[in-house]
């Protein structure tokens, strides 16, 4: 009987995709490649030919996250319109709408513990997504004088972190709220800006 990762040609995907699934049912930890190679249909000894071991599958499958999350997020940015502000706002619910349709790639790319810089294919698209988050950041203050402008690199990692623990406690977490994660965000990144002096008051 042919193995389906080979009939179908793409073994490499059908491991990325049978990690998937067991990243939703046991988290990035809890399966070993041998249980990969299963939900693949393949041997085990088949698995190595693509993967050195469990983490480098795992840091494929967050590669490939990462470049759905990055096109998101440029998406969401639209190049900075219709407004800097309404852009940047954008971009935080993007990261919200990614960690609700990705799960899988999400835990894989936040929750394994493996370090971008460890994995030379994984360090440019990660990057690339931060990236959009910090031009977004820098749009919110260039009607500062320079002087007075926050870095957008701390901007966007504040936002970040912020959403970051949206996700992880609202969403991901089981924590209740008397709001949705959506308008927690928003309602937290509108405080962060007007203490930056980014937004007036009343808004």
């Amino acid at each position: 009987m042919t193995k389906r990762g080979y009939h179908h040609g793409n073994l490499r995907q059908a491991l990325v995709e049978a990690a998937l699934t067991l990243i939703a049912e046991k988290g990035p930890q809890g399966f070993t490649l041998s249980e990969a190679a299963k939900g693949a249909e393949v041997t085990p000894a088949a698995v190595y030919r693509h993967f050195a071991g469990r983490d480098d599958l795992l840091a494929e499958v967050a590669r490939q996250g990462y470049e759905i999350f990055a096109a998101l997020m440029e998406f969401a940015f639209n190049d900075g319109k219709p407004s800097a502000l309404a852009a940047f706002e954008a971009t935080g619910r993007a990261y919200l709408a990614f960690a609700r349709k990705y799960p899988g790639h999400y835990m894989a790319m936040f929750e394994s513990g493996l370090s971008p810089q460890a994995w030379p294919d994984l360090a440019p698209v990660a990057a690339q997504a931060r990236a959009v988050l910090e031009r977004a950041a820098r749009g919110l203050s260039q009607h500062l004088p320079e002087d007075k402008r926050p870095p957008g690199s701390m901007v966007s990692a504040h936002v970040w972190a912020m959403s970051h623990g949206v996700v992880e406690l609202y969403m991901r977490g089981g924590a209740t709220s008397a709001f949705p994660p959506e308008d927690l965000l928003e309602t937290g990144i509108g405080i962060y800006l007007r203490g930056l002096g980014l937004l007036p008051p009343d808004r």
